[in-house]
């Protein structure tokens, strides 16, 4: 473990809780609230043998931000799994399907990827160091657990991984409004990476350039484009129909 950090909210304290209670110290628990909810919480980090901490809410917001903790912080070891990709992808016992994401800024997005991800049986989300919003508390939060699921990936040079992906026999595919092939028809391997650009300006050229394929998500209603998370469920659960189709 890399020192100790706090996540907040009952959804992601209670997936590390469920996880990896060895990995919590603490519970702070708003002492104002006494709902089923908390208590509920309470009961389960108490079974756990977990100390926990009534305060007031002053000291939770020191602790997370204001009015987002819902009244529950954890201090916690900070459980992300330092792998390298090659070490994940020798280690799959299948096909890989992996979600790259190309300079998501929004905590909330990729917190909502990475919980799409984990629901869709994604083997890592990936994205560059530079210009990503990485993970924060926020994002902790919003994954609901799936932060600690989902191996996050961060790269230095996302065009040159995405070059090795294809040397791994990996077929990178771009969701890109403006493409020719539509994602029903478009022929897709098991082997996949998706590749999703940021909110509003997309993929950069160099990452839509190197991609092997671009598709589009069919749109049939008013609204020109989706938020990357609900687009990331979309292709990542096409992907896993394709494969319950080929295996039955």
């Amino acid at each position: 473990m890399s020192g100790a950090s706090f996540i907040h909210g009952f959804h992601a304290i209670t997936a590390r809780l469920r996880q990896d209670a060895r990995s919590v110290h603490e519970l702070y628990c708003d002492s104002a609230r006494a709902d089923p909810r908390m208590r509920e919480l309470v009961k389960l980090a108490e079974g756990l043998g977990l100390r926990v901490l009534q305060v007031d809410t002053r000291r939770l917001d020191g602790m997370a931000p204001p009015g987002r903790h819902q009244g529950v912080v954890a201090r916690v070891d900070a459980l992300r799994r330092l792998v390298s990709l090659d070490d994940l992808l020798d280690g799959l016992k299948e096909p890989p399907l992996l979600l790259v994401l190309d300079g998501v800024q929004d905590p909330h997005n990729l917190g909502a990827c990475l919980r799409v991800a984990d629901a869709a049986g994604c083997h890592a989300v990936i994205a560059p160091k530079d210009r990503a919003v990485g993970l924060s508390a926020a994002v902790i939060k919003v994954a609901s657990g799936a932060a600690d699921s989902v191996p996050y990936i961060a790269v230095t040079n996302l065009a040159r991984t995405l070059r090795e992906l294809k040397e791994r026999d990996i077929w990178v595919v771009g969701a890109d409004s403006e493409a020719s092939a539509g994602l029903y028809s478009a022929e897709l391997p098991a082997a996949l990476a998706w590749v999703l650009g940021a909110e509003g300006e997309g993929m950069r050229r160099l990452t839509r350039e190197t991609c092997d394929q671009l598709v589009k998500i069919p749109m049939l209603g008013q609204v020109e484009s989706l938020n990357v998370s609900v687009a990331s469920g979309v292709v990542l659960f096409e992907s896993r129909r394709r494969r319950s189709i080929a295996g039955a």
